[in-house]
């Protein structure tokens, strides 16, 4: 079989032939096309073989039995007479022979012409199937005389030749008629005999086989030796008698057995006879000449009488090379009268057979690969295994009085934060209309798409009888800081402390002092702004990191890292200034963190110190120094005469020698960030400290929602380390981002283990900045809805620190009061490029630069948009200009400035003025234009009323003493009645400030 396109060219090029396994011997094989249409429009044309079996004596008894209808043998028509006359040998010839191809080219024409008779007879049928069927009864009984029922003759054996009448062999093959199928009468009538020309001519002792087309599952000329047979019930046949009879055989074993089928006339679906080809032909079907369908017009021959020899029939053919399957033959035993569907019937009970009697099949006519193949009347489609299970399912349910619900299987069902009604269903193996019914049952009404939180979900998965197991996002998070230290592999550290104190009392001063270095010098203002990180080498090899933080009330969060990262805490007080707020704020920060606190009293140098008030200052706040009997110690220095120092240094090694300072260098390094920039020539920078482990130049550190590999480490003097071991304060270049002051940072095993880790992170600070709060009172709601009225100044800040702009974010936030605030478009760490510029100018905001400064371009740009950008260099400048700003927005206080009061005597309408009051004035003064209101039995019937016309008399006034009478009409009031009271006043508007 090949396959050819569209266009009628066969796909293979140099015109090959079709493809098979053996060799094609001349006249083996014949071929057809078909052409098959499938479906989205696709045709293709097939070529289909049709192999002629080569028969083969076989063994004795190795072949099962052929049935009739795969093996037919005609037998040579002779008038009735006492004997039969014995057959003449047939030699097996594997060729064509002349004769051969001369009777397949009878059998082509006959098949054509049984084809269109057919046709014709099946359009007259309907409208003289009355007069057909009678006229057929008397052709019948006229043509047909029952012979003498002499014994049937053996079968002569192969070897044995018999003389074959050559009248009969020349005799040309006449056209056969159509031939109704014959009704038995009810009283035998005799029949003249059938002339002997009109039998049609054969051989002696010639067979016909039929090779048959393999399926197209099986392409190779192999033979099925495993056939499928449906199983009959096994007492269909006990009372049939018909052709129960050995295959013909062609050796010597002895005669043929007699046939039993004396009484069996011809039946309407017995394959159509024509004319036999001479020798050993092989009669094939093919689309010029297709199998005739059941029930067709039959050729020569018709029906024999008792115990005569079968006219026209054929005995069964050898066993055939392709044993297939769906082909069922015709089986013995059934009425000659029997309707044609009675056969499907028969062979398929549960098959309705919804045709009409005589009604034209549907596919009658088609040209397809199953009438080619002589397969088109007995193929079968077989039921798919799963319709057999469900109709099985069917009947049992059926059988048990309904469908009855099956038990639950109860399985463990993992919950997330949220999920899915239909996604909870599919984990529950519950159908999602089940899970709605319940929630509907509940009282809450969702969708098969809608989101439940895990409190619902568990709830629903315990009340269908399954476990939970409640999973969370945040579980990524497990793992990120490895676990403690084994006591074993530690080693003593270099302790971490913090210098904190408030602002101007000396403390980088005094850092300055320990390490030789003028920082101070270099800060903007006289102060620090940035929490700094130092490590100072001491004379004895040993050394001590030092974090300094800022000590402005801005930098709050700033000093409360320090605190949190660090092992002791300086804290720096002025000896002649004492205790101050911030001092205050950083000794609570210290007993949070529980570091132990080293009092350092420095500017003892000046005049007015007087470090014993400052000593009795801290008691107030429970610091008790060693001189008064506590734990705290306390030292006395002077950062610019560098007094005192040894005593500071001394002090902190002892308590780092208390606290057994250890730590493991051995593995992945982890720790905390303590500030973050954007540098324009390096990117992120972050400022980390090692806390465990050791940190290396290739590790991937995820630090916040930031990640990266390090391709840089370097110490506080700009030098460059390969690695950074427990308490080493580090910049680190690399990162994707400037991560938030204060997170912890890790060393992790992998990049997809980093991006797990900051998408998710990502995800939630995205969550957390769109998601609003809900209101939990009246009180909130009611805020809520004044928010709307709130006038907000929008402002974009860019700083040079990550902590600089935190720092200042938080004092803007401080300023925001019930009538204005600053909201903050922007804020970041960098200098100020075009994005910041054009997103200015979309939102109408000012830049706030913080010791940055912004490209030129971005300095054009601004320009050209009208953005409005301001420098900064110290955060005290930078927040009382913003608070101007907000003050000027604020709406200004309206006050009242009494004049005097007047009582309406009498109204008066007077024409083109209206109505006026008659009033007399009470007490004060009362003048015109002045603000009034009006009451009446002491109700305000108008506020904030403008007094538009006084007159006394007839004369227009400015103002009336107390006392007097006048007369009153006002500025859109009308409604005057006597006994009205009037409050005259002034009213003026006053600026507020934050």
């Amino acid at each position: 079989m090949s396959d050819e396109n569209n266009n009628g060219r066969n796909s293979a090029p140099g015109g090959r032939q079709p493809l098979t396994l053996k060799p094609r011997a001349a006249g083996s094989v014949s071929s057809g096309t078909v052409k098959q249409s499938f479906s989205h429009g696709r045709t293709k044309t097939v070529v289909v073989e049709t192999k002629r079996a080569r028969t083969h004596a076989p063994a004795g008894g190795n072949l099962a039995a052929p049935s009739a209808a795969e093996r037919r043998v005609f037998e040579p028509q002779k008038p009735a007479g006492p004997a039969q006359a014995p057959r003449a040998p047939q030699g097996a010839g594997d060729g064509l022979s002349a004769e051969e191809r001369a009777a397949r080219q009878r059998a082509i024409e006959l098949a054509r012409q049984q084809e269109a008779d057919r046709r014709a007879r099946e359009e007259r049928a309907r409208a003289e199937a009355e007069a057909a069927r009678a006229a057929q009864q008397k052709a019948a009984q006229a043509a047909a005389e029952p012979p003498a029922a002499p014994p049937p003759a053996p079968a002569a054996p192969p070897a044995a030749a018999a003389p074959a009448a050559p009248a009969a062999e020349a005799a040309p093959a006449p056209k056969p008629a159509p031939s109704p199928r014959p009704v038995p009468p009810s009283a035998p009538a005799p029949q003249a005999a059938r002339p002997a020309a009109e039998a049609p001519p054969r051989q002696a002792g010639a067979g016909q086989t039929r090779t048959y087309q393999p399926s197209p599952d099986r392409r190779d000329d192999r033979p099925s030796t495993t056939t499928y047979r449906p199983e009959r019930p096994s007492n269909r046949f006990d009372t049939s008698t018909f052709n129960q009879r050995a295959p013909r055989r062609d050796d010597d074993r002895g005669p043929r057995p007699p046939r039993r089928d004396d009484d069996r006339g011809p039946r309407r679906d017995d394959r159509p006879q024509g004319a036999r080809p001479e020798g050993g032909g092989t009669v094939r079907y093919s689309a010029l000449a297709p199998r005739p369908a059941p029930g067709g017009p039959r050729g020569p021959g018709g029906p024999r009488g008792p115990g005569g020899p079968r006219i026209g029939a054929a005995a069964p053919p050898a066993t055939p090379e392709i044993q297939r399957a769906a082909r069922q033959a015709p089986r013995p035993g059934m009425g000659v009268d029997r309707r044609p569907d009675e056969d499907d019937r028969r062979r398929d009970p549960g098959k309705a057979i919804s045709r009409a009697k005589g009604a034209p099949n549907r596919r009658e006519g088609r040209l397809t690969i199953q009438a080619v193949a002589g397969d088109a009347d007995g193929a079968e489609r077989m039921r798919s295994l799963a319709s057999v299970r469900r109709a099985r399912e069917r009947e049992r349910e059926k059988r048990k009085g309904g469908a009855q619900e099956q038990a639950r299987v109860a399985r463990e069902v993992v919950i997330p934060d949220v999920i899915t009604v239909g996604e909870l269903a599919n984990r529950m193996a519950t159908r999602g209309v089940e899970v709605i019914k319940f929630l509907m049952r509940q009282g809450v009404m969702l969708k098969i798409n809608d989101v439940i939180d895990n409190d619902t979900a568990e709830l629903v998965a315990t009340e269908f009888g399954h476990t939970v197991k409640r999973v969370s996002e945040a579980d990524v998070e497990e793992g990120f800081i490895g676990a403690e230290d084994v006591d074993d592999h530690l080693l003593p550290r270099p302790p971490v402390v913090a210098v904190m104190g408030h602002v101007d009392h000396g403390k980088t001063s005094l850092l300055d002092a320990l390490r030789s270095t003028d920082v101070v010098s270099g800060e903007h203002g006289g102060i620090t702004q940035h929490i700094g990180a130092y490590q100072v080498r001491l004379a004895d090899g040993q050394r001590v990191t030092f974090l300094d933080t800022p000590g402005h009330a801005a930098f709050s969060a700033m000093r409360m890292r320090g605190a949190n990262v660090t092992d002791i805490v300086i804290l720096v007080v002025a000896a002649d200034d004492g205790v101050m707020p911030q001092t205050v704020e950083a000794i609570q920060h210290a007993k949070a963190a529980g570091a132990p606190i080293i009092v350092a009293i420095n500017k003892i140098d000046k005049p007015d110190a007087d470090p014993t008030r400052v000593i009795n200052e801290l008691l107030q706040h429970e610091i008790v120094v060693e001189s008064l009997g506590g734990e705290t110690q306390a030292v006395e220095v002077s950062a610019t005469q560098k007094m005192g120092l040894d005593d500071l240094i001394e002090n902190i090694l002892l308590q780092a020698e208390v606290l057994d300072l250890k730590a493991n260098p051995d593995r992945t390094a982890d720790g905390s960030v303590i500030e973050a920039k954007l540098d324009k020539g390096r990117g992120a920078v972050a400022t980390v400290l090692v806390k465990r482990g050791t940190l290396k130049r290739g590790d991937i550190v995820v630090a916040g929602s930031s990640w990266g590999r390090v391709r840089a480490l370097l110490n506080e003097r700009g030098e460059q380390l390969q690695e950074a071991t427990p308490s080493t304060p580090v910049e680190i270049l690399g990162l994707d981002g400037t991560p938030d002051p204060g997170e912890p940072f890790a060393v992790v095993e992998n990049e997809a283990r980093a991006r797990e880790l900051t998408e998710y992170r990502q995800r939630v600070k995205r969550e957390k900045a769109g998601a609003p709060v809900a209101s939990a009172s009246l009180a909130d709601m009611m805020a809520k809805l004044a928010d709307k009225k709130v006038s907000e100044l929008p402002v974009i800040i860019k700083a040079d620190v990550q902590g600089s702009a935190e720092a200042i974010v938080g004092s803007l936030d401080k300023l925001a009061t019930d009538e204005v605030r600053a909201r903050i478009i922007l804020s970041g760490a960098g200098a100020i490029n075009e994005s910041d510029v054009l997103l200015a100018k979309g939102a109408g905001a000012p830049i706030l630069g913080f010791n940055v400064r912004a490209s030129k371009q971005a300095r054009d740009l601004a320009e050209r948009e009208g953005v409005e950008i301001r420098y900064y260099a110290i955060i005290y400048d930078l927040i009382d200009d913003i608070k101007g700003v907000l003050s000027g927005m604020l709406a200004p206080i309206q006050r009242e400035t009494f004049l005097g009061n007047a009582e309406v005597l009498q109204a008066f309408d007077i024409t083109k003025v209206g109505r006026v009051a008659g009033c007399r004035v009470t007490e004060g003064v009362v003048r015109k234009g002045a603000r009034v209101r009006i009451v009446r039995e002491d109700v305000v019937i108008l506020e904030l009323g403008v007094l538009k016309t006084l007159k006394r008399f007839k004369d227009e006034v400015n103002e009336v003493q107390a006392g007097q009478e006048c007369g009153m009409a006002f500025e859109g009031f009308q409604d005057i009645k006597a006994g009205d009271v009037i409050e005259c006043f002034n009213l003026e508007e006053v600026k507020r400030s934050l």
